[in-house]
């Protein structure tokens, strides 16, 4: 059995080899930059071979019976599940993750791909009236295709195998970009993990490879029918215009400018545990992360005080330590584009209320204060543990503050009752709400996704099957049909 912590190969066409590129990465642990393994990239050529590869074996693997299709699911499933430990310390190594996260997104990881494992059995034919005399019609799902997934760094496994596992299910091929940081545990161990379970070779393939050499050769190709993307929305704004004139469909999953809306008659003490929560997990490099606080007047000041306190207790160091809470971010660059963002803010007349500190690309957790709406830290998806505190005054305004961005993944609002909670909510123009809750959630059956600049479609149950599937009409003529001529 294959140590998940040494792959370092491309998988491509059923094969472990290096990539053609003539660039070897340096694969590293964020925390202390120890070299996690060096891979020799990927091609365009590389690509291109992947995809004809998961178009070749597409063909077969659609035949293959539902029960033989959910059976492999299961198999990643037991995989995974037996080999918890040593795909979290993967996870912990190579992402920067604490244990508690790894564990998380690890679990995350289990329960899509359970649910991936009934979506065979959920393919079948619907037969419809028809207005003619004599016909029979019949609607038959379908798989796509091939689909193309491009994957990000901060939960690098699980948004991989949120669309790997239901595209695989629904009897498509599929090519995996993992982002080169984690390609590990987004890309070369999922690989493995669907090897060992019985997805035949070809089918799924993982190329690991840099966008500065490859451009939008995942995108551009011509043989996948679907492009799943997590990531920046610059970026998926440009995916979804090549989607559009290559006629592909685009599943996207962007950016977030969260909102947790604190209404007066809210429960300070269990909202700040939320805040806390929802902001710091895996040190804020989380799409669904709160990103602004947005408190009532009446309790700004108690609630400000509760949150700073809370955050300062919190543990900061080496992930590899069960204790600490907050690990590193993902690189230096993202150190230095938090603390710049916190400088503007300053300059724009926030304050700083808690002082983090930078050791490495560990970052302690910086709070600000704000009387608008339009300061950096505000305005911008932080992916950082740095979070703005805005007072208002009335329930409208609150709802507008919350509303005053251009995205609209995920937001929560703590309430005095749900069903005020609920009714504010509605208000809320974002994909995902929720009550006396925070906004970090994610489950294998509800519609997951985003409104305005945070994305197109939905993943997660029916709606994954929705996603990587197309539904194709076929009728017959049971009898002579009279024309009009």
């Amino acid at each position: 059995m294959t140590a998940y912590n040494k792959l370092n190969l491309q998988y491509i066409s059923g094969e472990w080899r290096e990539g053609n590129s003539v660039t070897t990465y340096d694969n590293k642990n964020p925390y202390n930059d120890e070299i996690v393994a060096q891979i020799k990239l990927a091609s365009k050529e590389d690509i291109d071979e992947a995809y004809v590869s998961a178009e070749k074996a597409q063909l077969a693997w659609e035949k293959v019976s539902a029960f033989e299709k959910a059976d492999i699911m299961e198999n990643a499933v037991s995989i995974m599940k037996a080999r918890r430990e040593e795909i979290c310390e993967i996870i912990i190594k190579e992402t920067g993750s604490t244990y508690a996260k790894a564990n998380v997104e690890l679990d995350f990881c289990i329960a899509i791909t359970r649910e991936a494992a009934s979506f065979p059995m959920r393919m079948g034919a619907e037969m419809v009236p028809s207005l003619v005399p004599g016909k029979e019609n019949r609607v038959y799902r379908r798989p796509v295709g091939v689909v193309g997934v491009i994957s990000p760094f901060n939960f690098p496994m699980y948004l991989s195998i949120r669309s790997v596992a239901p595209a695989l299910a629904t009897g498509n091929g599929v090519v995996l970009k993992p982002d080169e940081q984690t390609a590990i545990s987004g890309g070369l161990m999922v690989a493995k993990i669907f090897e060992e379970a019985g997805v035949p070779k070809g089918l799924l393939n993982v190329v690991v490879a840099s966008i500065s050499e490859i451009g939008d050769s995942i995108t551009e190709n011509p043989i996948p029918r679907v492009i799943s993307f997590t990531g920046s929305t610059p970026a998926g704004l440009h995916i979804a215009q090549i989607c559009s004139r290559t006629m592909k469909k685009a599943a996207l999953e962007l950016g977030g400018n969260n909102p947790l809306l604190v209404l007066e008659d809210a429960d300070v003490d269990r909202a700040v545990k939320s805040a806390v929560y929802g902001k710091f997990f895996h040190s804020g490099q989380i799409c669904m992360a709160i990103n602004r606080i947005i408190v009532h007047e009446s309790i700004y000041e108690t609630f400000l005080d509760k949150f700073v306190e809370a955050a300062k207790k919190l543990k900061v160091g080496d992930p590899s330590d069960h204790e600490n809470v907050i690990g590193p971010v993902i690189n230096r660059r993202a150190v230095e584009r938090i603390t710049a963002t916190i400088e503007e803010a300053k300059k724009e007349g926030a304050t700083v209320v808690l002082e983090g500190k930078v050791e490495g690309n560990t970052i302690s957790p910086y709070i600000l204060t704000s009387v608008t709406n339009d300061v950096a830290t505000a305005r911008s998806e932080m992916f950082g543990p740095v979070a703005t505190v805005i007072p208002f005054k009335t329930e409208q305004e609150g709802i507008d503050i919350a509303n005053d961005t251009p995205y609209g993944l995920s937001a929560a609002v703590y309430a005095g009752s749900i069903e005020k909670g609920v009714e504010v909510a509605k208000q809320i123009v974002s994909g995902m709400v929720h009550v006396n809750d925070q906004s970090v959630h994610d489950e294998p059956l509800i519609a997951f996704g985003g409104e305005k600049k945070s994305g197109l479609g939905r993943f997660g149950g029916k709606w994954s099957l929705e996603e990587f599937t197309t539904m194709q009409w076929i009728s017959t003529q049971n009898t002579t049909r009279e024309y009009p001529f």
